[in-house]
């Protein structure tokens, strides 16, 4: 797939457009991979939707870091921007289906097959929490990365909806500056930005 061909940022906004005409804001699980990156994320889609965070990351090594990734939500949250308004669906810490799920990658390139697996982990297992609980919708914070592709991410989403049946919400929030804002905004927030992606492949990597 050829992501310079679709504009994710685009659907995402004619989405939001035809939901606002409905005069509709529905519920949506957002799966966020840390407080940086779903700041700007956040912004975007608050007024939009009746967001539930759901902090579902594997991925992230050791488990002290996961602690102190999810740790930040808190701070994020209790801004004026977000106060009261989002949810947080807990999540337990599963380190061992990322192991499951990546088994064979670990020499892979960061960026590779063994990423894309840990994002169908992910996502999937979002599609099926957003089942559980009535969403909507579901999306991801991912795709806010210019390190991640966006059409990688998307397909991946799109399956998960075909599987469990609730809408995937395409994104691609690099787009209109996202990434910049989202490093705005933590500073603004004093939000603590990790400098490897989670997983202790990654980190091997650097």
């Amino acid at each position: 797939m050829n992501e310079a061909k679709i504009n994710y940022q685009l659907i995402m906004d004619e989405e939001i457009s035809n939901l606002n005409k409905l005069g509709k804001k529905p519920k949506l699980l957002l799966q966020c991979c840390c407080a940086p990156c779903s700041s700007a994320v956040l912004e975007r889609l608050v007024e939009h939707f009746d967001i539930k965070l759901y902090f579902y990351n594997p991925n992230i090594y050791p488990e002290s870091e996961y602690e102190k990734r999810f740790e930040q939500f808190k701070k994020l949250l209790s801004s004026p921007l977000f106060f009261n308004k989002i949810e947080v669906i807990s999540s337990a810490y599963e380190a061992e289906k990322f192991e499951t799920a990546v088994q064979g990658l670990e020499n892979e390139k960061e960026g590779g097959a063994r990423c894309i697996e840990c994002f169908k982990l992910r996502l999937f297992e979002t599609a099926k929490k957003a089942k559980e609980i009535g969403a909507d919708y579901f999306c991801t914070t991912l795709t806010v990365s210019p390190h991640k592709n966006s059409a990688v991410l998307n397909k991946i989403g799109k399956d998960a909806e075909s599987k469990y049946n609730v809408k995937f919400l395409q994104s691609d929030f690099k787009k209109k500056e996202g990434y910049k804002r989202s490093i705005e905004l933590s500073k603004e927030f004093n939000l603590y930005r990790q400098n490897y992606c989670g997983c202790k492949y990654s980190i091997w990597q650097e």
